[in-house]
């Protein structure tokens, strides 16, 4: 165990380079913007006892793209159970099965920028006069934020030095989490994760590892994920990676597996097939877990009564691990023992210390994202 809510067993592969700890050390004591959010220092921009006003809305709507999103999905979805109100999401063009008009909805506006083709373009869709609106954008006089003055709506100023992919522990992710009913200072563990000297040796070896095969041309990061819960967090860290490592020619392809489906189909690729991936196994252990009815499994399959839908996945995950092993195939895994704010907030820390020790690894900026503005150039040149 490296914290008390998540087993975190490494690849195999014993490798460690002296300079990722070095790296690891500068970032800590440097403390830009974005490792700032991950501790409990950090000065949200809101007033948490100001919010209460917000707090009477059973139903919120998130109207957003990629970071400004993601961050947010992946809260809600694996910290359901502890939530009281409904959240839905606007992350695409597509608005016509989200424009519900639900009553007592309060609409939630996030761009770091403010330009976000998409997102005005689904606030344009969506929102009414009478509609109740709360927007998340820098302190410039941005589309947003003249919507705002508009629309009469609040405007929280969004870290202007905080990419929307590192943003989920800032005010992007943090606001919303609030308003689900949920502590946002219990996510922020930073500072006793830099005391814990089992969670900080994972990350250098883990960093290590992907470095060694980032060096033997294994390029591909597939996500073993048997948690339905925890989906949208590794499209979060989908982007994470993606958006952070791909420059230069360089970088990693993560790819989102979901289990136990994918054992239908790509599972004999993972086995079988090419051998520029690496794996992560990740699993959730759940009170909770629906029975399978033993009055209606024949005797042929009877080693099945008495099991939970849990002990069906976990067993599944374990043969899949037993056969990576024999095949030489690399994985890491972890297992989580506690699905609350904290657990959840030692892996955002994990993934974005991961992400960034690797761009320094490989020598790209782990903060900008270039490519990605040629595009949004590309579109509005055509759109106008």
């Amino acid at each position: 165990m490296i914290t008390n809510g998540i087993i975190f067993k490494n690849f195999l592969i014993k490798k460690k380079f002296k300079q990722v700890s070095k790296d690891l050390n500068h970032i800590l004591k440097k403390k830009n913007q974005v490792i700032q959010s991950l501790s409990g220092s950090y000065k949200n921009s809101f007033d948490i006892k100001k919010l209460s006003k917000y707090k009477k809305f059973q139903h919120f709507r998130v109207i957003g793209m990629g970071g400004s999103s993601l961050g947010t999905e992946a809260i809600y979805d694996f910290l359901r159970k502890k939530i009281k109100k409904n959240f839905s999401f606007v992350n695409d063009l597509d608005v016509s099965t989200k424009n519900k008009k639900d009553k007592n909805c309060l609409n939630l506006v996030v761009s770091k920028s403010g330009e976000t083709l998409e997102t005005i373009v689904n606030t344009n869709l969506i929102i009414n006069k009478q509609d109740k609106n709360l927007i998340i954008t820098e302190n410039k006089n941005n589309y947003l934020y003249k919507l705002a003055q508009k629309l009469k709506a609040e405007v929280i100023h969004h870290n202007n030095f905080i990419g929307g992919r590192y943003s989920v522990l800032s005010e992007t992710g943090m606001l919303p989490a609030e308003l689900m009913g949920l502590n946002s200072k219990k996510f922020r563990q930073l500072n006793s994760l830099v005391k814990n000297k089992k969670y900080l040796n994972a990350l250098i070896s883990n960093v290590s590892s992907t470095i060694f095969f980032l060096k033997k041309k294994k390029h591909n990061s597939v996500i073993i994920n048997y948690d339905k819960k925890s989906e949208n967090l590794f499209f979060w860290y989908q982007q994470l990676i993606a958006e952070s490592l791909g420059k230069k020619k360089k970088g990693l392809m993560p790819i989102v597996s979901n289990m136990p489906k994918d054992n239908h189909s790509v599972m004999q690729l993972y086995l079988d097939g090419f051998t520029n991936n690496f794996f992560t196994f990740f699993f959730v252990h759940e009170k909770d877990s629906q029975k399978i009815v033993n009055k209606d499994i024949l005797v042929s399959k009877k080693f099945l009564r008495n099991k939970r839908l849990l002990d069906m996945t976990y067993a599944q995950k374990r043969a899949t691990e037993n056969v990576f092993r024999r095949k030489g195939i690399p994985f890491r895994s972890f297992e989580i023992l506690k699905r609350d704010e904290k657990t959840l907030g030692e892996l955002f820390n994990f993934f974005i210390l991961e992400t960034i020790l690797l761009g320094n690894a490989i020598k790209v900026d782990p903060y900008d994202q270039p490519a990605v503005e040629l595009i949004k150039k590309e579109t509005k040149k055509i759109l106008v």
